[in-house]
């Protein structure tokens, strides 16, 4: 049996998450004090005291996220089951940062750094209120593409998730997002409705955001990661750092190919996906893209304990 692990993207934080992790494994606890230590504050605190509305500020649901999965990723490596486990790794946007710290590309401290400029960088790149996210369910990719291009006009407006063959989330100007979303119901949509998130990530508004991780990229030191990684861009593996890189830059503005890059997996062998830290949106998501998929969402003290006996 072939195995992935996947690492969870924005929408996953929750006040609390990886504090039963952090109370029982000092190897989990760790990785929450190196972040804390990368950031000059206590990240930590905001993750398990904090308020919601804080800890889902970008610039902090993104470097929290990264810490709770490589948390996880290390409790389960005290029960024995290390990243060697996987074939390969994949995340979801912020989450390929998870992966390619679980693969040992990037050291925790240089991803908590990234993420966290990646996540101011990418709420600078557009005035709040200017632009807008809205999930499509019930149209094909294809589909959700000549919506965003009629929608579009002067504005930008494009697929920037291809999540699994029921969702994909459009990006971009919040009033062609808007009229995206009234052309998606005519065209048959199950739904379409805006998400609560703070910038239209994934399109080309993130321009700006693309060039702040070109500089802060070039900067950190990446490492050829020891499982392969499937990049969102180009939905399929690659271990070579500098193009790792290039792909993290392209990454800010480029669509997420997730369902493509479950169906690489899927045709390279790979037959159990585990989702390894907060929520379980993306077990989810493979369900629905290969219903013979075994999924396992790990990011509790049980869900280690269940998945290493």
């Amino acid at each position: 049996m072939s195995r992935a692990f996947l690492f969870p993207g924005q929408g996953a934080q929750a006040v609390g998450m990886g504090r039963d992790l952090a109370d029982a494994y000092p190897a989990a606890r760790a990785v929450f004090e190196e972040v804390d230590e990368a950031l000059g504050e206590s990240l930590s605190s905001t993750i398990w005291d904090g308020d919601i509305e804080t800890l889902t500020l970008t610039q902090n649901a993104q470097p929290a996220l990264m810490a709770t999965s490589i948390a996880t990723l290390r409790a389960l490596g005290a029960e024995g089951v290390d990243v060697t486990a996987a074939a390969y790794v994949a995340g979801h946007s912020l989450g390929e940062y998870s992966a390619l710290t679980a693969a040992g590309a990037l050291s925790v401290a240089d991803a908590a750094r990234l993420l966290r400029k990646r996540g101011a960088a990418m709420q600078e790149a557009v005035p709040v209120g200017e632009g807008a996210m809205a999930a499509i369910l019930g149209l094909t990719l294809d589909q959700v593409r000549g919506v965003a291009a009629q929608a579009r006009g002067d504005d930008v407006c494009a697929a920037a998730n291809d999540n699994d063959p029921a969702q994909v989330v459009v990006s971009g100007h919040k009033a062609a997002v808007e009229r995206a979303i009234d052309l998606a119901k005519e065209a048959g949509a199950k739904r379409a409705l805006l998400l609560p998130v703070s910038a239209p990530f994934h399109c080309d508004l993130m321009a700006p955001a693309a060039q702040v991780m070109q500089d802060a990229l070039g900067a950190v030191e990446i490492r050829e990661p020891v499982v392969p990684l499937v990049a969102n861009v180009v939905a399929e593996a690659v271990t070579s750092p500098e193009a790792i890189r290039a792909l993290l830059v392209k990454q800010v503005t480029g669509a997420v190919r997730w369902r493509k890059s479950v169906m690489w997996m899927v045709d390279h062998g790979v037959t159990e996906f585990w989702e390894i830290g907060a929520g379980k949106a993306l077990t989810g998501m493979v369900r629905r893209i290969d219903k013979t998929a075994t999924t396992r969402a790990i990011g509790t003290v049980a869900d280690v304990q269940s998945a290493t006996t």
